[in-house]
């Protein structure tokens, strides 16, 4: 018998998979930083994904976050390349972030540093995706869920 499927993409049990992949040799603050900036990089492609605001029993109102789960893994640089490359394969629009974003302070200058690099030789530390369960595991295949 076919399940039901959800009302919505927010709706249990989810249709589709969003996952961050960060380099395994990253200090702790560059991990969570870079997955930071990667989930916003979905939550802004993606705005269907991002749920109603919070309330508290007092009234206190509070920000949306996304509404499905954000796995987290690590695997090393060729790890992470990969998975661009087979996001690409796929057709599945990802969020990257490179070393070098590290050393620049804004915006604009993360966009001309990626810019300048052609996509074979971007030195990853981190990479997001959304998209169908089967098709994001494949994707990080050799990553492994960061502990």
């Amino acid at each position: 018998m076919d399940q039901p499927q959800p009302a919505d993409q927010l709706t249990p049990p989810f249709a589709t998979k969003v996952a961050v992949l960060v380099r395994d040799d990253l200090a702790t603050w560059q991990r969570l930083n870079v997955t930071a900036f990667l989930a916003a990089g979905i939550a802004a492609a993606y705005p269907a994904l991002v749920g109603a605001p919070y309330a508290d029993a007092d009234g206190g109102s509070y920000l949306p976050l996304l509404g499905m789960p954000v796995l987290v893994f690590e695997g090393g640089a060729h790890t992470l390349g990969n998975a661009r490359t087979r996001a690409v394969g796929r057709g599945l629009p990802a969020a990257i972030f490179t070393q070098e974003m590290f050393g620049t302070g804004h915006d604009t200058a993360n966009r001309a540093a990626t810019a300048a690099v052609p996509a074979d030789q971007l030195d990853l530390v981190g990479i997001a995706v959304h998209g169908p369960k089967n098709a994001v595991d494949k994707i990080l295949k050799g990553a492994y869920l960061h502990r």
